[in-house]
């Protein structure tokens, strides 16, 4: 199923659980009342805060996470970029005839590498794109180290060139990995399940007026649904609304760069 559907419809699912949460909660204290008068509020205060401030700081921090990962993928499309890129320039190391077929090599590299993040959320695409980026990976460094060694290459051209290589190897790893980082599962479960523990005891507060407060109802639970839904979009990008595509701008540029 689309990514961006299973966020909607989890969010949606704990939309509802809340509502019906709040409407429990909200019963239970009816009864209560009516076996005992005045006592649904009593004494509830302190555990109310505590589950409501630990709802709040779960929030928190998987917000920041998230936003702290989303961050960090936008700089290492930079950092990939500023990596092919002077690796490209140190190509003007090695012997003029032997500099267009790297050229060349790196042009066609460049452009599966763009489209490994252009097919996504199409994984099986991508993945195929990814697989031909690291087999042109293994042509690119043996052409370097061979153009290299050749003559008219200049003597700086491997203590330059072989490093700025496998810096540009190396971002690669560190790009698929970086689309892996996730907090446990078990975060996320905690989440829902505090948000709805937090639904019963807030509905079980709303005993003050006979009429149900269905606008402090759904706005809690809107609200709370929104925040999940921002936090799982974000800890996501690519697959939901959330997007980094306006960074790979950076590497169409420089691809655009090599045209002969």
């Amino acid at each position: 199923m689309n990514h961006a559907v299973t966020v909607f419809l989890f969010t949606l699912g704990l939309f509802l659980g809340m509502l019906l949460f709040l409407e429990i909660g909200r019963r239970i204290a009816v009864r209560r009342m009516r076996e005992d008068t005045g006592a649904a509020g009593e004494g509830v205060g302190a555990v109310d805060g505590a589950v409501f401030a630990l709802l709040g700081l779960l929030i928190a921090f998987t917000f920041s996470g998230a936003s702290s990962r989303f961050d960090t993928r936008r700089q290492l499309i930079v950092e990939e970029t500023n990596d092919i890129g002077t690796a490209y320039l140190r190509l003007d190391l090695l012997p003029a005839d032997l500099q267009p077929a790297l050229r060349e090599s790196f042009r066609r590299y460049l452009d599966a590498r763009i489209e490994v993040y252009r097919k996504l959320p199409d994984i099986a695409a991508a993945k195929k794109h990814l697989a031909k980026a690291n087999e042109l990976q293994r042509q690119i460094w043996h052409q370097a180290v061979a153009a290299s060694r050749a003559e008219g290459a200049s003597p700086a051209a491997p203590i330059l060139l072989l490093p700025a290589l496998n810096a540009m190897i190396d971002i690669t790893t560190t790009r698929t990995m970086a689309t892996q980082m996730h907090p446990p599962v078990i975060v996320f479960v905690m989440l829902f399940g505090l948000a709805l523990a937090a639904s019963l005891l807030a509905g079980y507060g709303m005993t003050g007026s006979k009429v149900r407060r269905w606008f402090h109802m759904l706005g809690f639970a809107l609200v709370m649904a929104f925040a999940v839904y921002v936090i799982l979009d974000i800890e996501y990008p690519r697959l939901g609304l959330i997007q980094v595509d306006a960074f790979d701008q950076a590497l169409v540029d420089l691809r655009a760069s090599m045209n002969p």
